[in-house]
């Protein structure tokens, strides 16, 4: 095992990828509001119209499973299995299955993994309402409430116990993930696929995908990555305290929680994992944010197969023996070998300051695709100068996206995954670190802020913001619309 303890500054600013206009099978579709996050779903096929079949496979097959395995809709089976007490009542496959990993997962990890940590969240989560810490012996309360037997399986059968609150999320995303891509694979003329559930990925078939480890102390969509992977028929599986929990008293703690005392998770604030197996991954980066280090260490070397990285506190990051056979190289020699020319007489982008561009996409009924998306920035001329953000599914809707079009920015776009801690559906966090497309740092000055957005079969819109780059920290709400329900522009210091 090795420490390094540097510092969570930027790696790389791109990530090359396939693009979607080198190949015609290719699918990059994008969704919100699929099991309570966001998911990014690649497909390569043959040919479009395969890797569109397959896109279905993935959409219907996530959508039976939510309806066995939900935790927030009382017409799924786990929840109507709730409702029964000290009854072997038949269940399905899945949720028999998905009972038992939670079994072997708890024994495995001495407690960690289990499936009433919803009453230690339910616990922090009123505490944070009130305002007040939950007193020593509530924690204890209901620490003994949450370490219990909930259920007793039989064969295809499951017994409820007790009447702790539980969800099945631990396992249930690397589940649902895991069968999804598996039967979607299995469809003709599809070579691989890649499926991204709120910063969980799994590769398959015969494809490599490069993938970008989110910096917990910078965890906007195009922040600069801790590191890069590439991996194929693997899976990588985040947790971490950076985008999710609840502040009591101006202090903010974990939504992890060690259900054995109740209390939310300290010391590591990022786990990355790397498994062939989706739910052992997935198992493992909840438990490696309760677990000591050196527990960590121990529970991975019994797990043939297991690469991770873990983030601490301070910023020392920990890594398994192996972890740097997963990793590609980060530097960007074109950017370190420019030579910038500056008028001396005109003031530079400050290093230490940056602009931080947020919006909330509109939530729609049911699951639904994210609207086709630029965010570019343009100086005085009107001469696009860095480009944020595209989302999009085919390069044949791009001239939907009409300003970005027509300022006929680059042809080629690069398909990024990122890993990283799950994020509320609809919210983006985008940053401009004040460089230009290729790689330097602009003058200070005016520029605008463009966030467009077009929906297949639904409304274009446009929201564009001058902004005066000054070295002066300023926030600026923008005006939302039909597509953009809120944004907001905050030029801060890092």
């Amino acid at each position: 095992m090795q420490a390094l303890n540097i510092g969570l500054a930027s790696l790389i600013s791109a990530i090359p990828q396939a693009s979607a206009s080198s190949h015609s099978g290719i699918l990059s579709a994008h969704f919100d509001h699929i099991l309570g996050t966001s998911m990014d779903l690649k497909i390569i096929a043959n040919t479009f119209e395969m890797a569109e079949k397959a896109e279905k496979v993935v959409l219907d097959e996530i959508k039976r499973l939510s309806h066995i395995l939900g935790s927030f809709d009382s017409s799924t089976e786990f929840s109507q299995w709730q409702k029964t007490m000290h009854e072997a009542v038949p269940v399905s496959d899945e949720l028999h299955s998905v009972l038992q990993s939670f079994d072997v997962w708890n024994k495995k990890t001495s407690g960690v993994i289990q499936s009433a940590a919803e009453e230690v969240n339910q616990l922090w989560n009123l505490a944070a309402k009130e305002n007040k810490l939950p007193s020593k012996e509530k924690l204890v309360e209901v620490a003994a409430k949450a370490n219990q037997a909930h259920w007793e399986l039989g064969n295809g059968t499951a017994t409820h116990m007790t009447d702790a609150a539980l969800r099945l999320h631990t396992f249930a995303k690397s589940y649902i993930m895991d069968q999804a891509s598996e039967k979607a694979i299995q469809e003709v003329g599809v070579e691989g696929m890649v499926i991204n559930i709120g910063g969980d990925l799994i590769v398959k078939g015969n494809y490599t995908e490069k993938i970008a480890l989110t910096d917990p102390r910078n965890s906007s969509e195009n922040a600069d990555p801790l590191a890069i992977v590439a991996l194929k028929n693997k899976t990588v599986a985040t947790s971490g305290d950076y985008r999710r929990g609840v502040e009591i008293n101006g202090a903010k703690y974990s939504h992890v929680v060690d259900p054995r005392t109740a209390l939310p998770a300290e010391e590591i604030i990022s786990a990355t994992v790397v498994h062939s197996d989706a739910v052992t991954a997935g198992a493992l980066a909840t438990a490696f944010n309760v677990l000591t280090i050196a527990e960590s260490k121990a529970l991975a070397s019994t797990i043939p197969g297991t690469e991770f990285l873990l983030v601490n506190r301070e910023g020392q990051i920990t890594t398994s023996d192996n972890w740097h056979n997963q990793i590609i190289s980060t530097e960007n020699e074109a950017a370190k070998s420019s030579i910038s020319m500056v008028n001396l007489k005109e003031k530079v982008w400050n290093a230490n300051q940056e602009l931080v561009i947020n919006f909330e996409l509109a939530k729609f009924e049911g699951r639904f695709r994210r609207p086709f998306v630029a965010v570019w920035i343009e100086d005085e001329a009107h001469k696009p100068i860095r480009r944020i953000a595209l989302w999009y599914n085919k390069p044949r809707w791009l001239p939907d996206l009409r300003s970005w079009y027509a300022a006929q920015r680059a042809s080629e776009i690069d398909v990024t995954s990122i890993t990283g801690a799950t994020r509320p559906a609809g919210n983006y966090a985008l940053v401009w670190d004040g460089k230009d497309d290729a790689g330097q740092y602009v003058n200070q000055g005016k520029y605008t802020v463009f966030v467009e957005a077009a929906r297949e079969h639904g409304t274009y819109q446009l929201i564009k913001q001058e902004m005066n780059f000054d070295g002066k920290p300023k926030d600026q709400v923008l005006p939302g619309n039909e597509e953009i329900t809120s944004a907001s522009l905050a030029y801060r210091n890092k």
